[in-house]
């Protein structure tokens, strides 16, 4: 059995009055993808940021590698070894790919090893070491999507989080997202993904867990949800 990296247990987590995130559990096995799938406004995106440290949780426990980490400020979190690639890319637009890829590293202080990083950033994603000095916001959706992915990556994080890699995204390019985020996977790297497109989701994860409107109803391996007919007519639009 694959050992438990990240726990979360009954998260809890609300915007004022509205409970967004209801009494949620599940949990991620070392070198494991797993996946968060559902509709708009089904609490994805607010599971991640409460696990990231950008939300507090209003209930409920997050346990990373034997530790407690609920409630820990942000920048900590990241030093533990979480890195969170967000919904919307969120790069910062005037500074170049190159600054982009250094400001991952902040809490870092080798710094040979994270030009290391950066050329294997390069690797992954050949157009980003070709628009190195070009500032970020000229870049096109889909490269700023791969520098967000990278810049997430040069925290060399033991967990990486990925909110909604392909949206927004012509097919082409979603297939070379996810061809990386495949290759990120066998290389060993621990990946929680948020996605809409259930179908490539559920393809790449060992394990997905279904969310509606803040709360998990159905839970198992990525291959046999994909096969599950209330997923198939939900999420895969099959009648």
């Amino acid at each position: 059995m694959t050992e438990a990296m990240l726990e979360v247990r009954d998260l809890r987590v609300s915007y004022g009055k509205i409970e967004a995130v209801k009494g949620i559990s599940f949990s991620v096995g070392a070198g494991q993808v797993v996946t968060l799938i559902g509709g708009n406004g089904a609490g994805k995106t607010t599971t991640l940021r409460t696990l990231s440290g950008l939300l507090p949780a209003v209930s409920g426990e997050v346990w990373f590698e034997g530790e407690r980490i609920d409630g820990r400020p942000a920048h900590e979190i990241v030093k533990r070894g979480i890195a969170h690639s967000p919904e919307g890319r969120k790069i910062f637009p005037r500074m170049t790919v190159a600054e982009n890829l250094e400001l991952g590293a902040f809490t870092r202080r080798d710094r040979a090893a994270v030009g290391e990083d950066i050329a294997r950033v390069y690797e992954l994603f050949p157009v980003l070491g070709e628009r190195s000095t070009q500032a970020a916001g000229t870049l096109s959706g889909g490269e700023q999507q791969m520098l967000a992915m990278g810049r997430a990556m040069m925290s060399r994080p033991r967990l990486l989080m990925l909110d909604e890699p392909s949206m927004g995204l012509s097919p082409i390019m979603m297939e070379r997202i996810f061809s990386t985020i495949r290759t990120l996977k066998d290389s060993g790297t621990t990946i929680l993904l948020v996605e809409q497109n259930a179908q490539a989701a559920l393809t790449l994860a060992d394990q997905g867990y279904v969310i509606e409107t803040g709360s998990i109803v159905l839970a198992d391996e990525g291959r046999k949800l994909l096969g599950n007919e209330q997923v198939r007519k939900a999420y895969l639009g099959e009648d």
